[in-house]
């Protein structure tokens, strides 16, 4: 029957789903904001990328309309670091037992800030009606519930210097019109780009006398490990970008201004700064990794 609902995935499912996130959502327990579909990511195209409207981390959404296969596994693993996705939902109309073990193996050996979701989509019928979409979630976070209510919690008691935190990048997003579309401003003391196809990000971030940014990796991934990746052409990316670069250290490539960020005489400068920084970052990322490839 899910069939006769929708006869192609990629131009009919996809696109409905994305004009009706708030049933998926309904079936999650969190609020759904459509960000952009066929986001591409190396050679691969993630079907939707959403937006969780409560604590504004990204929802990597990966629908079929066949029974669940390795192939869709293997590409949402790829997507997770390619988008920075905090969240992953896989809906199929059939799950296989394999796959769904893969699920719920990743919500007991990932990190507390990741949460993997496998639904069941049915389409269901009564008398003459239309047929009508229902979403099954058969695997989720064992804590999922508990987390809700934590997130729920921390959104309505932001401390101050959360405040303050909030403030400064909700400037950031409305002066810089691409970073509204990375996520919406929340109240930690940094904030995530991805950089092209690279596997890398940037992490700009606040402390009380400068602000910077620096290159990481996918989250959870050691510095060390991404030292190691960029060793080859540390050269050539410190000269660009006029950094030193210490293979030992925490933050890799790391560049700092002066100025704090609460202050509102400061703040227009401080962003300025941030968004040249990050797109000269990006630029040269870009650039030498790409002519090693």
């Amino acid at each position: 029957m899910v069939r006769q609902a929708w006869t192609h995935e990629a131009l009919s499912f996809t696109p409905w789903l994305a004009e009706n996130l708030d049933r998926l959502g309904e079936a999650l327990g969190v609020k759904l904001e459509h960000v952009e579909s066929e986001v591409a990511v190396t050679r691969f195209a993630a079907d939707i990328l959403a937006r969780n409207v409560t604590d504004g981390t990204n929802v990597l959404i990966e629908n079929q309309l066949e029974v669940s296969d390795h192939g869709h596994l293997g590409q949402i693993l790829t997507y997770l670091a390619g988008l920075d996705a905090h969240t992953v939902v896989w809906v199929a109309p059939e799950f296989r037992d394999a796959h769904l073990s893969a699920i719920r193996w990743l919500n007991q050996h990932t990190g507390a800030e990741f949460a993997f979701f496998a639904v069941k989509l049915r389409v269901v019928r009564i008398g003459a009606s239309p047929l009508a979409p229902l979403f099954d979630v058969l695997e989720r976070p064992n804590d999922w519930e508990k987390r809700l209510q934590e997130t729920l919690r921390q959104s309505s008691e932001r401390s101050p210097v959360g405040d303050r935190r909030h403030a400064f990048w909700s400037a950031y997003c409305s002066q810089i019109p691409i970073e509204a579309a990375r996520g919406k401003p929340n109240a930690a003391f940094y904030r995530w780009a991805p950089v092209g196809d690279t596997g890398l990000f940037l992490s700009r971030f606040l402390a009380d006398r400068y602000v910077g940014l620096c290159i990481r990796g996918p989250r959870g991934t050691p510095a060390a490990e991404v030292a190691e990746q960029l060793t080859s052409v540390s050269e050539t990316l410190a000269t660009r970008l006029g950094v030193s670069f210490d293979a030992g250290a925490d933050y890799l490539f790391i560049k700092t201004i002066p100025g704090s960020y609460i202050e509102p005489a400061e703040r227009d400068r401080l962003i300025a700064w941030l968004a040249t920084e990050t797109e000269r970052y990006a630029a040269a990322l870009i650039d030498i990794l790409g002519e090693t490839h």
